[in-house]
């Protein structure tokens, strides 16, 4: 980090942010899968068990709404693991699309990680590394402090640190007490729901009354 970053409290731009373009850079949704846009079904192979938590349409509609690119970033480790393939992988992907789609959302894309250190040995993508945001920073031009990280882990997270974002966790029942308090140790916000968490992010009231 260099003198001017730690004078100014910002964190320094990565490789990505410096080679976005300042005019055409918008904010976006960086969305876990697993726990947080579908059931955890721990290294879902079969496309029929994918199923959407309740009411992830409405919150990926929201983003939609305020054009906001909605990116899922998401590790894969049962790749490496060798209990999922890549085509296991993009049929699963092909189903969260496609009940998004029949419910009127979308997902602009998809990012993932196959490694696992013990096995395919260490990687940048693998969060919290930043490799699959730094990607999908230059291939949306995407303004990265302005973005918004949401998933139920803590390690959905840590990447906002890195660029100046937001992050927000929504436990789900994989969610850690570990988690928790290392999301508000660490001045990141809760949301009760990926809804909640979606109407923090547009800034909007989660009471539709208000």
């Amino acid at each position: 980090m260099t003198d001017d970053a730690l004078v100014s409290g910002r964190p320094e731009a990565t490789p990505a942010q410096r080679r976005t373009s300042q005019v055409l850079m918008r904010r976006a949704a960086f969305l876990d899968r697993d726990g947080t846009l579908i059931v955890d079904r721990h290294y879902l192979k079969d496309p029929a068990q994918v199923e959407l938590v309740p009411h992830a349409p409405n919150a990926v509609r929201r983003f939609n709404y305020a054009l906001m690119p909605v990116i899922v970033i998401t590790n894969q480790s049962g790749i490496a693991r060798g209990l999922l393939s890549e085509a296991d992988y993009r049929q699963a992907r092909a189903r969260l699309d496609d009940l998004l789609e029949e419910r009127g959302a979308f997902i602009d894309d998809h990012y993932h990680c196959p490694h696992h250190p013990d096995i395919s040995g260490p990687c940048e993508c693998r969060k919290p590394g930043i490799g699959m945001y730094e990607q999908a920073i230059v291939e949306h031009q995407i303004d990265a402090a302005h973005s918004v990280f949401i998933g139920d882990k803590l390690r959905d997270l840590l990447p906002a640190k890195v660029y100046g974002g937001r992050g927000i966790l929504v436990p789900s029942p994989e969610t850690s007490t570990e988690d928790v308090e290392g999301t508000l140790a660490a001045g990141f916000e809760l949301a009760s729901s990926l809804t909640e968490a979606a109407l923090m992010a547009t800034d909007a009231s989660p009471n539709p009354e208000t």
